[in-house]
């Protein structure tokens, strides 16, 4: 008999709306459900973990979870929670949008563990042979434009406008719940709560087409205590793809999450039991300056998603952004690690023939660079021991040579422990 999905569900905080006779339905045998994603970047962001977790939690209480990748929808494009009308995307670019996804997906779900394995589909299956003609007269004859200006998807968009292209698409969305119902005995269909209207479309298709049950549950759109958007920063969204996003960058936003959102936070994007969860924050609160709560969901999280060794590199580059480091720690660093964990830091682009037979510490700090205003502010600094190449103090003698260059073409310099300065070897 499979676990009680709804009551783990509800304990994390992960429920906004269910549909009734949900909980009863799952608990009186194995179901199949679903959540679909949208194909309209090659990467999922922290924004999605919300409808991954819930597809996990879904298997693991023994379910069968469905991933339904929208190549046929991702050329419409869904109206929820827009103001405009988003460009559409050609079918070269849902495909490979579509492989991207995929890969990622399999981080989390397992594919391969016997009958409640996950799976992919994608709507274009099974949309892409569906005539107009056909789709009005065998779709769209269910259901009235009385019940479908009340989505509040379609009326929030009354008075700006709407092409007949997003109004149609829950009509598409109903119609995917019907299919995998249909053909995959797919019984419920779960997501995030702006699509609340557009899943209860499909529970009515499948109730006036086939008469068979289904279900809905949506969980809460996430919100950061301090109003802040969640999974955005400066530089944009954090995403799963670690090109787009570096596993370092990713630990760092998850390690700096405020004690109210890390506690709210480790319950849904982890999979640590009530009690594990309880504990931490029990020990977090007796010593809050230590960050116990912040270091496990990031670590748990950053291993989920990236790895062990992604996490240990993670770890390795906080160490030494903010502790104690050695240049030879530096020079292990990838460049693309290095550049992300300095990010921001004013560089200067010096020739590599003004390091061949080596150039003096002075020059480098100012001269040269620019770093630090004056020569004699360099010799200063220096008489002070507060200038660093590398992470480690040096004097006055010290030169740059080939030998100092990290990746072959960087030098970090600092000024006591927060000014730092990179420069790149051309």
């Amino acid at each position: 008999m499979p676990e009680n999905f709804i009551s783990e569900l509800k304990w994390r905080g992960m429920i906004h709306d269910i549909m009734p006779g949900t909980e009863e339905a799952l608990l009186k045998k194995i179901s199949s459900g679903y959540i679909g994603f949208d194909p309209t970047a090659d990467s999922l962001h922290i924004g999605n973990l919300v409808q991954i977790m819930t597809l996990v939690h879904f298997q693991r209480s023994g379910h069968k979870p469905y991933a339904l990748i929208g190549g046929a929808t991702g050329m419409v494009g869904d109206p929820s929670g827009k103001s405009e009308e988003r460009n559409l995307l050609d079918s070269e670019t849902l495909n490979h949008n579509l492989s991207c996804i995929k890969k990622q997906l399999e981080s989390f779900l397992d594919f391969d563990c016997g009958d409640n394995s996950a799976e992919l589909v994608n709507n274009y299956d099974w949309l892409k042979d569906f005539s107009f003609l056909d789709f009005i007269r065998d779709v769209g004859k269910h259901l009235s434009i009385n019940y479908m200006l009340a989505k509040d998807s379609v009326k929030s968009r009354l008075e700006t406008g709407m092409s007949f292209t997003e109004f149609s698409y829950q009509l598409v969305q109903g119609y995917d719940f019907y299919y995998l119902n249909k053909h995959k005995d797919c019984i419920i269909q779960l997501g995030g709560s702006d699509q609340w209207g557009n899943i209860v479309t499909g529970t009515e298709l499948i109730r006036r087409k086939s008469g068979n049950e289904a279900y809905a549950v949506t969980t809460p759109l996430i919100k950061k205590a301090d109003g802040s958007k969640f999974g955005k920063t400066a530089d944009g969204s954090i995403w799963l793809d670690p090109e787009k996003t570096s596993p370092y960058k990713y630990y760092q936003y998850w390690i700096n999450t405020s004690d109210v959102d890390a506690e709210n936070f480790i319950k849904i994007f982890t999979l640590k039991s009530r009690e594990e969860i309880e504990s931490i924050i029990a020990e977090h609160k007796e010593a809050p300056h230590k960050r116990i709560l912040q270091s496990n969901l990031a670590e748990d999280i950053t291993i989920r998603t990236h790895g062990k060794v992604a996490l240990n590199t993670a770890i390795n580059a906080t160490k030494i952004l903010f502790g104690k480091s050695t240049s030879e720690d530096l020079k292990e660093l990838s460049e693309k690690d290095f550049l992300a964990i300095f990010d921001g830091v004013p560089k200067a682009n010096i020739s590599r023939s003004d390091i061949t037979k080596g150039l003096g510490i002075i020059d480098a700090l100012s001269a040269k660079t620019g770093f630090l205003s004056s020569n004699g502010e360099a010799r200063r600094e220096l008489k002070g021991n507060s200038i660093s190449v590398n992470k480690e103090k040096v004097n006055d003698q010290f030169l740059i040579t080939t030998d100092t260059l990290i990746n072959n073409r960087y030098v970090l310099l600092g000024k006591g422990k927060k000014n730092n300065y990179i420069l790149i070897i051309d």
